[in-house]
């Protein structure tokens, strides 16, 4: 059993939103609920009486009232939402519009940006008019190759104020990785930046741009905003202006937010693509306000003046996330590089400056900071910090305690889990309830999260899928050209019938916690007893040793061994004292199903370009299968590292 690390004062949780909720639920339906559980049960069993009360308690702006909040309840493909409905998601993200700061864009290497709430509709209401006079209407997409920079929130904005679908994806991607994603949705614009900054380099974009262009049939404007330079060349680029050209220039637009329903498409996000080419996954308007204003305000404790950060790329579905925050009125802080420049402090630093409250980030990233044995609390001015967000992957026992020793003892740490598929979380933080060592401290609120064994039987304290029993209002709409939903249907539902099977291995403990095992999809099965390859990597990485790993199943005499990978620290080498070390401490803290069969030293681990370790990947290389998609890799070069090796043979 693991112990608890922090517990909310008697201040914070008097003054916790979640608080306020429950009040707010007790005035108006004469509901009292003695616990987290005793709500979260409400919330699943009472699932239309729970999101309406959401919707009236956050306030949502509509022009029209739904008629029914939840139809064909019991069908998860089929369930309809708030049905009648009329609203935009723009202008509830665009609700305040005072002098408050709405955005602080830090680039790599230069000063901090700064844009008001007022600045930002203003700006938002001539880009929407611009849009509208080329020719941009309802359900046209709009896509961006663009950093993570102030004007990239603008254009999602003022696309889905005139009603298109905003699609993007950060400019490290080559130009068929971008033409792979956008090339399936046919956008009418494309937004980008002229090049990007990372480890204090410059990348120049235009030239993938023209590729692009030339590929894309469908785009109608090219709009480049000066990133890298001040004056970038864009007339080789067909029908491409520059930003402040194509901004109207007429000053005091007011915007017209078009009215449409609840599951209006309002987003394209795209699976990983490292097995094939990337599922074009369309999100509704109104179950993704709802499900992050839910998820900022009663599981963050967000509020208006709390200044939110999250290290992510436009590619991320957590960037979706951060932006979403503007509903809740509070500053959101952008950053485009590397989180390591020009050392590894840059983001702490970044918290200091800005007087960061929430602070998100990777498990990948705080294993990092780990490694280098570093005291960011010690280092920097951490004081307005009050939550830590973490996700990505499993984050280790260590890494929590790391967070409470060494970033802030009183601060509330929330492992979160969910992704791209729901633009949101199953699992995540709980304001008003201890942190346990290892553990995401609940089960989302409305989302009736169980985990299964294979023949379907629920379990407790025990390992199984993670899945989702009832429909919830941010499921996918859809995938975009796949009109009878088959793909979608095989994408989540093909193991469990009418039961959304998310792809992770996964625990609920005594506590009704979450632990994450690492991807179901990934899980080792040696003589078929499932192991989560995240209980290997939490041994590793309280190596000295050992930098990184990747551990997958290798097909072997008609059963499956396991093979770990790793990538050592400067100076040492893998030799058999080392190899015995560490199978000996992953028989110790795990059992000895857990010890691999091969150790092998690489020297790079192959992730994709959002941060996540990709173990599918190895595993198709070592078993002589082709990679699909390298350009969703950070490092494809990595994966020569795998292919052909002596070792396996034996």
């Amino acid at each position: 059993m693991g112990r608890i690390l922090w517990t909310p004062s008697e201040e914070r949780t008097s003054n916790a939103n979640l608080k306020g909720y429950s009040a707010f639920l007790r005035r108006g339906k004469g509901l009292d609920f003695g616990s987290y559980g005793d709500l979260h049960q409400w919330s699943v069993e009472e699932r239309a009486a729970f999101w309406e009360s959401l919707w009236n308690f956050f306030g949502v702006i509509a022009s029209r009232q739904p008629d029914t909040i939840l139809e064909n309840p019991g069908d998860m493909l089929e369930s309809k939402w708030f049905n009648g409905a009329r609203l935009n998601f723009a202008q509830n993200l665009l609700r305040y519009k005072d002098d408050r700061t709405a955005i602080v864009f830090k680039g790599e290497a230069s000063p901090p940006v700064r844009m008001t709430y007022a600045e930002l509709h203003a700006e938002v209401a001539a880009l929407a008019h611009s849009l509208r006079a080329m020719g941009v209407k309802v359900g046209d997409r709009i896509a961006g190759f663009m950093p993570n920079m102030v004007e990239t929130v603008v254009a999602m904005l003022a696309a889905t104020c005139i009603g298109a679908i905003w699609s993007s994806t950060s400019p490290d991607f080559g130009a068929k990785g971008v033409c792979e994603r956008f090339g399936q949705i046919d956008p009418k614009v494309l937004f980008t930046a002229d090049g990007y900054s990372y480890n204090g380099k410059l990348f120049h974009s235009l030239d993938r741009v023209r590729d692009v262009v030339q590929e894309i049939n469908s785009l109608e404007r090219v709009v480049v905003v000066p990133y890298i330079s001040k004056d970038p060349e864009v007339s080789s680029i067909p029908n491409a202006v520059l930003y402040r050209q194509f901004l109207s220039k007429q000053q005091q637009w007011e915007i017209t937010f078009e009215q449409l329903p609840f599951d209006h498409p309002v987003y394209i996000l795209f699976s990983s693509g490292t097995t094939g080419v990337p599922k074009c996954i369309v999100h509704g308007a109104g179950g993704t306000l709802l499900q992050h204003m839910k998820e900022h305000a009663l599981h963050t404790d967000m509020k208006r003046d709390d200044v939110v950060f999250y290290f992510t790329t436009s590619s991320w579905m957590m960037w979706n996330w951060l932006v979403s925050s503007l509903a809740i009125g509070a500053t959101i802080v952008l950053f485009d590089g590397s989180p390591f420049y020009p050392d590894p402090g840059a983001l702490f630093r970044l918290a200091e400056e800005e007087g960061m409250t929430v602070f998100g980030t990777s498990a990948k990233y705080l294993s990092a900071f780990e490694k280098e044995g570093l005291s960011p609390g010690k280092m920097y001015d951490l004081s307005p910090l009050k939550t830590i967000l973490s996700t990505g992957s499993p984050l280790s026992v260590e890494s929590f305690n790391y967070v409470y020793s060494d970033i802030k003892e009183d601060v509330h740490l929330a492992s979160i889990t969910g992704g791209t598929d729901i633009i949101s979380c199953f699992a995540l933080g709980n304001p008003m309830a201890p942190v346990w060592e290892g553990e995401l401290q609940c089960r989302g609120l409305g989302m009736k999260v169980d985990v299964l064994d294979d023949q379907g039987k629920s379990l407790r304290q025990e390992k199984g899928e993670l899945v989702c029993t009832a429909s919830f209002p941010s499921q996918p709409l859809c995938f975009w050209n796949d009109p009878k939903k088959q793909k979608y249907q095989a994408a989540y539902f093909d193991v469990y019938p009418n039961v959304w099977k998310h792809g992770d291995f996964a625990e609920i403990t005594e506590h009704d916690g979450v632990i994450i095992y690492g991807r179901s999809d990934a899980t080792l099965k040696p003589g078929g007893v499932r192991i989560g390859t995240a209980e290997i990597y939490r041994v590793l990485e309280n190596m000295e040793e050992v930098v990184d790993s990747v551990v997958v199943g290798q097909k072997w005499e008609d059963d499956e061994r396991i093979v770990l990978f790793v990538r050592l620290a400067e100076g040492k080498t893998l030799d058999g004292d080392l190899v015995n070390k560490i199978k000996k401490r992953i028989r110790l803290d795990c059992t000895p199903r857990h010890v691999p069969s091969k150790v092998i030293a690489v020297p790079d681990i192959p992730y994709t370009i959002s941060g996540k370790k990709v173990e599918l990947a190895v595993r198709r290389v070592i078993d002589g299968e082709e990679v699909g998609n390298l350009d969703a890799l950070a490092n494809p070069e990595s994966l020569e590292h795998y292919g052909d090796l002596e070792e396996l043979r034996w």
